[in-house]
């Protein structure tokens, strides 16, 4: 049985569901301990409970110490099975990251997965949904990954209440994964979106306009004169919030940015983040933006390849470690991230 420090790193739930991803997917069982120890409130949260469920009812796995606020975890996985599954987390625990979990083993599944999960959509500390349906699925898509997230309902902090429904196909393999190179800017696109009672204050439509120009204008010195389309929605939420994503698509990827809205906060602050974060990935040449590099490590895992990533933050290197535990073979070479992949 593999054994795993939970406080390495970073020292985040990251560690724990990348291991049980990686569990179900090589058949190998593992022990972990002194998950989240360095939080202010360690051990398994409901979001991190969630994410290992899924994964178990999916492999079948047998699992000891799954309890709110436990630090010790120990994991036996089965086959990989498929099929449908409910998930409640009951807060605004991220639902991103619980698919993030679930997305790994679920492609290698006897058939194909379908989950509705329910907490929150857009919420700090993880992905927002738009990123995950936007950057994520079409950059998996190009290596063969098959799958469907549709947004039923936004959650944002605390009710969360939001809810997604997730369609994941069984595939043989994922094609091996090279990209280097960002590719010729064609378009740039976004989602500004907050509780239909904040339209009349006009949160969205403030988001987006304070994001456009910059854009535009760093955009423009780079030679790209297109439209810049950033759409508007007001969702009858549980909680008050907001937020925006953007993406850039060029020929060969995509690059993301996100940033929500808080009390206090001015809705033109977040348009400006989010903008800013894009223009610094953009002009890093790198064909993967910092959110991404994190994500994309499982899968180069398994199938080998190399990218070049903008930053390779302590999220990655935490996550490399975990996966080397498993028997992966995955190294940081200054920003390019390289695989021989699994056998």
């Amino acid at each position: 049985m593999i054994t795993i420090d939970g406080s390495y790193g970073e020292g985040g739930g990251q560690v724990l569901r990348t291991s049980v991803a990686m569990s179900a997917v090589t058949g190998k069982s593992f022990r972990i301990e002194g998950i989240r120890a360095k939080r202010e409130n360690p051990g398994i949260r409901p979001q991190h409970l969630h994410a290992v469920n899924a994964v178990a009812k999916l492999c079948d796995a047998k699992v000891e110490g799954l309890n709110i606020g436990s630090q010790e975890l120990e994991f036996s996985p089965g086959g990989i099975k498929g099929g449908g599954m409910s998930l409640k987390i009951g807060t605004a625990g991220s639902i991103t990251l619980v698919l993030q979990a679930l997305m790994i083993p679920a492609m290698f599944a006897k058939k194909e997965v379908r989950v509705r999960i329910t907490g929150g959509t857009d919420v700090g500390w993880s992905p927002q949904i738009d990123y995950l349906r936007f950057v994520t699925l079409p950059i998996l898509e190009k290596f063969g990954y098959m799958a469907e997230i549709n947004l039923t309902r936004r959650g944002y902090y605390p009710a969360g209440g939001g809810q997604v429904e997730a369609r994941i196909q069984p595939i043989d393999r994922v094609d091996r994964i090279e990209l280097m190179e960002q590719g010729r800017l064609t378009a740039v696109k976004g989602i500004s979106h907050c509780h239909s009672d904040l339209e009349k204050s006009r949160v969205a439509r403030r988001q987006a306009r304070s994001a456009r120009p910059l854009l535009y204008n760093a955009l423009s010195n780079m030679g790209f004169n297109n439209d810049i389309e950033i759409k508007q929605e007001h969702s009858p939420a549980f909680s008050y919030g907001s937020g925006i994503t953007l993406w850039a698509e060029t020929e060969n990827t995509r690059l993301g940015s996100s940033s929500l809205g808080e009390r206090g906060k001015r809705a033109e602050i977040a348009g400006e983040e989010a903008a800013e974060s894009l223009i610094w990935e953009i002009n890093s040449k790198a064909a993967l933006d910092r959110y991404m590099a994190d994500q994309i490590i499982p899968y180069i895992a398994l199938a080998g390849g190399c990218v070049s990533v903008s930053e390779t933050t302590e999220h990655a290197k935490t996550n490399i470690e975990v996966l080397n535990r498993f028997g992966f073979d995955v190294r940081i070479e200054g920003k390019t991230i390289r695989s021989r992949g699994f056998s």
